[in-house]
């Protein structure tokens, strides 16, 4: 078994076990090509059926409730939405050894987000601010929102703190701790959000963007979609962005200071968790996160 294709429970998330539980759920669909994607995702392995859906399967206990509340969202949200963002078709149920709900979802067009895949960065940042605004103001916000990724997003950074300032001292030899730790404090001062609770998608990083024909296509992968403070969303501008591009998405979503400071110390707190955790074996997450982190570094006036 691949880690790849690895469960937490130490079962094998492999085609065989796809292949039946699409079959004995999905009859309709059972004689579809079938085709694990790579890499996989830390939250579900994912497989192309046919050539108009996927298949994701969650890897573990933490992501088990993604498929029903993408189910029941999703196609609320997409109406009003200036991009496409996946269409539930179906959840699959525990069957074969395999112990959480699934999903079947719409395949969208288009090749993973990068700074190179981009023709015209200014115009990504006003697109994917518009994504936002709509978002933030796209239904009314119930305040029972169930969010897999509680612990991620949706909560004050302070309820982060140790785990950062654990990570600053991790990678001390490759980035400035002492300009991080600034960076960090001064997120945490920063005033909260006061304001009504707006949608969030809660995991926007290049993988989780679409690209084609050089402009942003659609949005993906709304395992952690909340509501609360949007400045969770706001790592992308460090993530994609430049520090002449950065300006352009935050004018365009109308940014306060302290939002932005909130916003730079997500930036700085996801960007080390993922290096600590997986850029020792995903050379695309070493490189994304080391950017993003740089980047936060650079805004500061603070980079080495």
């Amino acid at each position: 078994m691949s880690a790849e294709e690895a469960g937490t429970d130490g079962h094998s998330i492999g085609p065989g076990l796809v292949r039946r539980l699409v079959t004995s759920q999905f009859p309709e669909w059972a004689d579809l090509p079938l085709k694990r994607l790579l890499p996989a995702g830390s939250d579900n392995v994912i497989y192309r059926l046919g050539d108009n859906m996927s298949v994701r399967l969650p890897r573990g206990e933490w992501a088990a409730g993604q498929a029903a509340k993408e189910h029941y969202w999703l196609p609320r949200l997409a109406p009003r939405l200036p991009l496409p963002i996946p269409a539930p078709l179906g959840v699959g149920k525990p069957a074969f050894g395999y112990r959480w709900d699934w999903s079947v979802s719409s395949w969208l067009p288009g090749e993973t987000a990068t700074v190179e895949g981009l023709a015209d960065t200014r115009r990504a940042a006003i697109d994917l601010a518009e994504f936002l605004i709509a978002l933030r103001h796209a239904l009314p916000v119930q305040p029972d929102i169930p969010n897999p990724h509680h612990e991620v997003t949706g909560v004050p950074l302070a309820r982060r703190d140790h785990a950062t300032r654990v990570a600053i001292a991790a990678v001390q030899d490759t980035f400035d701790a002492a300009a991080m730790t600034t960076i960090w404090d001064a997120a945490l001062r920063a005033p909260a959000w006061d304001r009504a609770p707006a949608w969030f998608h809660g995991d926007l990083h290049l993988g989780n963007l679409l690209v084609s024909g050089g402009q942003l296509s659609a949005v993906i992968d709304f395992a952690g979609l909340g509501a609360g403070d949007p400045a969770c969303d706001l790592v992308i501008a460090w993530n994609l962005f430049s520090p002449q591009t950065r300006p352009i998405l935050r004018a365009a979503l109308q940014v306060d200071d302290a939002t932005w400071t909130r916003a730079q110390g997500w930036a700085l707190t996801t960007g080390l968790n993922a290096y600590t955790s997986y850029a020792a074996t995903n050379p695309l997450v070493a490189m994304n996160t080391h950017r993003q982190i740089s980047q936060v570094l650079i805004d500061s006036g603070q980079a080495n």
